[in-house]
């Protein structure tokens, strides 16, 4: 399968949305004790008001190891050259260990249709590397991605692709458009709670944005969930199949049918945690289950 050239995110990294709400000592010692427990990646959002660039710079300048993933940093929220410039200097400063990571977000444009509006953007983005190349480490761009066009595109013009939100039958879709070169990750929610009732609430409290939202309603009728499962919060099957809920070894079990259909990477993102909490707790249990051992993490 494929991977990132001259990068190893390990098979499994972390997502999450917390750190868009931390002040900078919390993000500094977090990211460090993540490093430490041998962590990867560590892909984060641009979602809540933290800019993806700074915000990526600011954490590998608190670690010495651990890459660093934009996913994603939203395209309508920059012009192109101002990506480019800031990536450069990412790429520049932390050889080897910054993604800029794209995807459509932000004020769109009236009337852009968001592979265009894509396709244009890495236009621009190559039109700035003719005039500004980089100096030494080379950039490294993903693209997020679900529908077969932006997949192809993420496999054209870039080192592959970043899915979010999706199921285990998307994976092995997108690494057959992506074909066998291109890297593909995948995040994927989880929550450690047992009891079916509760983890389904919880679950549905999670997923309630994103089936109001249109783009991920067309993903899930795509994937071939019907109307019905669609509404009303979403099915059991739909939940179920997009935050993996149980104890430890049933989580980290379905967390591996990515990989086995297909997947470089799985980011994991850490779901139900009460407001003020943290899932430090969570990653650490996660580091013992799916990480290779103090002695093996070189491999």
């Amino acid at each position: 399968m494929g991977g990132i050239d001259g990068m190893d995110l390990g098979t499994f990294g972390i997502y999450t949305f917390d750190f868009e709400r931390r002040p900078a000592t919390w993000m500094r010692e977090s990211i460090q004790e993540l490093e430490e427990l041998g962590w990867r990646a560590f892909w984060m959002p641009e979602l809540l008001g933290r800019e993806a660039l700074t915000h990526a710079g600011y954490l590998l300048s608190c670690t010495e190891r651990i890459n660093v993933v934009n996913g994603i940093a939203q395209i309508w929220s920059r012009g192109a050259r101002w990506t480019y410039g800031a990536a450069l200097l990412l790429a520049d400063a932390y050889p080897g260990r910054h993604v800029l990571g794209l995807g459509f977000g932000g004020e769109q444009r009236p009337g852009t249709k968001p592979l265009a509006a894509m396709t244009a953007y890495l236009d621009e983005l190559d039109s700035a590397e003719t005039v500004n190349p980089a100096p030494r480490a080379p950039m490294r761009r993903i693209l997020a991605a679900y529908g077969p066009r932006m997949l192809e595109l993420a496999r054209d013009r870039a080192a592959g692709a970043q899915t979010y939100h999706v199921n285990v039958a998307h994976t092995a879709q997108a690494r057959e458009i992506l074909g066998p070169n291109a890297f593909l990750g995948v995040e994927h929610a989880v929550l450690f709670e047992s009891d079916p009732g509760r983890a389904r609430a919880t679950a549905r409290e999670h997923l309630a944005p994103y089936l109001a939202s249109p783009y991920n309603v067309a993903k899930f009728r795509r994937l071939g969930y019907s109307e019905e499962e669609i509404a009303g919060g979403g099915a059991d099957r739909l939940v179920d199949d997009f935050v993996f809920w149980g104890d430890p070894e049933t989580i980290v079990g379905k967390l591996r049918t990515h990989v086995a259909a297909g997947a470089d990477h799985v980011a994991v993102q850490v779901v139900g945690i009460e407001p003020g909490g943290s899932a430090m707790p969570y990653w650490r249990l996660l580091a013992d289950a799916l990480l290779p051992r103090p002695t093996d993490r070189s491999t």
